[in-house]
């Protein structure tokens, strides 16, 4: 079921489903700003990444001493989210341990999702409780999709990734079966400030920034300063990505607080790098604010 916030400037829409932002409307335009999810391109929006980001090593992992079988960016963006409160302008969806989970992850947590809109911004909130476990160790992730052009008059071409301070983005490589190599370590640019949409940037897959200095990353059409501009700062790595398709239809700008698994790693959850780790009670969140500047 989708349900609807909105305030002076924008309209947003959430799905239950993966408790995912399916549609960012500009109210004054009537523009839609989220990618509209074309199953023939990529069928998702703005897909939540929990309780891990990327691949597992060979597609598995040993928790609580048995095996489980586990697909790209976790379980939390297909299951079915609980509306647990909703104002004008928020709402807050909820995914709780049960059955289905546990098929796929043994361990107990509570994880909300909260859309708030302030001005041109949406601020989203993904808050992780243990409600029980001795320790409860997660990643997780953002993974939204902006439309380009923004409209008629332009095409992919006259947009721009742009950094608020001048970078050189040292990625981490997951090629060629989307797992860490551990070795493989590469500058996108060097002393930038942008980086240009081209038909090949995507070639490869996604490119993984790791300690980026910026604290923004931004989508820009290059002549009229329009821009959708994402806040990273405390983000360890931000993702830039677009499905291989010409012409270039969306890009994604995805903080993580984690990263994917490792070619020859453990398959032992307790082993793999985590965001945080969580005793009884305890909780954790993370914020990702969006400003849409178009």
């Amino acid at each position: 079921m989708q349900y609807t916030i909105e305030n002076e400037f924008l309209r947003l829409t959430a799905d239950t489903h993966g408790a995912e932002a399916v549609s960012v409307v500009n109210k004054a335009t009537g523009a839609e700003m989220l990618w509209c999810g074309d199953p023939a391109v990529w069928g998702r929006h703005a897909p939540i990444l929990f309780p891990y980001t990327g691949k597992l090593t060979c597609g598995k992992m040993i928790a609580k001493g048995q095996e489980y079988a586990g697909g790209q960016h976790g379980f939390a963006r297909d299951m079915e989210h609980t509306l647990v409160g909703k104002t004008d302008d928020t709402m807050t969806f909820a995914l709780t341990a049960g059955e289905e989970t546990r098929k796929l992850w043994p361990y107990d947590f509570v994880l909300r999702s909260t859309f708030a809109l302030d001005g041109k911004t949406v601020r989203h909130t993904l808050a992780v409780e243990n409600p029980s476990e001795p320790e409860l160790r997660f990643g997780i992730g953002y993974h939204p999709a902006f439309a380009i052009p923004f409209d008629d008059a332009h095409t992919a071409a006259d947009y721009e990734f742009r950094f608020d301070a001048l970078e050189s983005p040292l990625c981490v490589s997951a090629l060629p079966n989307g797992l860490l190599s551990g070795t493989d370590y590469h500058y996108l640019a060097r002393n930038v400030k942008s980086i240009p949409v081209t038909d090949d940037l995507f070639a490869n897959d996604s490119h993984c920034m790791v300690n980026l200095r910026s604290k923004t990353l931004a989508i820009v059409e290059k002549d009229t300063g329009r821009a959708v501009r994402c806040n990273i700062e405390d983000y360890p790595y931000v993702l830039i990505w677009s499905a291989k398709k010409t012409p270039c239809r969306f890009v994604c700008i995805e903080p993580w607080q984690s990263l994917p698994g490792e070619e020859n790693g453990s398959l032992v959850w307790e082993d793999r790098a985590c965001a945080a780790i969580l005793t009884p009670g305890e909780s954790w969140s993370t914020t990702l604010c969006t400003t849409f500047d178009r």
